[in-house]
């Protein structure tokens, strides 16, 4: 992308920021964020917002290598961790908050919330789940050996499943945040 995507605006507020309120509103009370090292445009986007920073320093680490460094932080009576990609900057805080409340209700299950019968981000994930996260394993790993604990949650928000991964990806973004 030339530039890092999480620092990219969206209706003036950079992806990194719309993804972190789009959490606190919809009622993360404890929210991680897992950042480069040395970034601090990216800790300065999050100034005054109630969230942890912590820096993964691997290079070209997978997902599942930054959940891991985030878990030191997160609180060990959570039942739940909610992984929430900084790429995915339109879910809303309506989505947060039904994975939340679900989640109370069947706390075992990995919700995976679900638009038009695809597949999307955030997954809420038990954290019993993830405290046993080895090394090597990535999320998708997870996921294949849980399988039968996945309850895919359909919801009325596209942002689940759009993410910025192209510049392309960007600019249909940037007309989708725009219109809403």
């Amino acid at each position: 992308m030339g530039t890092p995507k999480q620092l990219l605006p969206l209706r003036g507020k950079p992806a990194l920021r719309r993804t972190i309120e789009a959490l606190v509103q919809g009622g993360i009370t404890r929210a991680v964020a897992v950042l480069p090292p040395e970034s601090p445009e990216m800790e300065n986007v999050l100034a005054g917002l109630p969230v942890i920073l912590v820096h993964n320093a691997i290079p070209r680490s997978e997902m599942a290598d930054s959940v891991r460094i985030g878990l030191s932080e997160v609180d060990s009576g959570a039942t739940g961790v909610l992984i929430a990609p900084a790429d995915h900057p339109l879910v809303s805080a309506g989505t947060v908050h039904t994975l939340c409340t679900l989640h109370r209700s069947i706390p075992g299950r990995i919700l995976m919330p679900t638009y038009g019968g695809r597949r999307g981000h955030p997954t809420l994930f038990p954290q019993s789940l993830l405290r046993g996260l080895s090394p090597g394993l990535t999320l998708r790993d997870v996921l294949r050996q849980n399988a039968g604990d996945v309850q895919a949650v359909d919801v009325p928000d596209e942002g689940v499943v759009l993410d910025m991964d192209t510049p392309a990806d960007y600019e249909r973004l940037k007309t989708l945040a725009r219109s809403a």
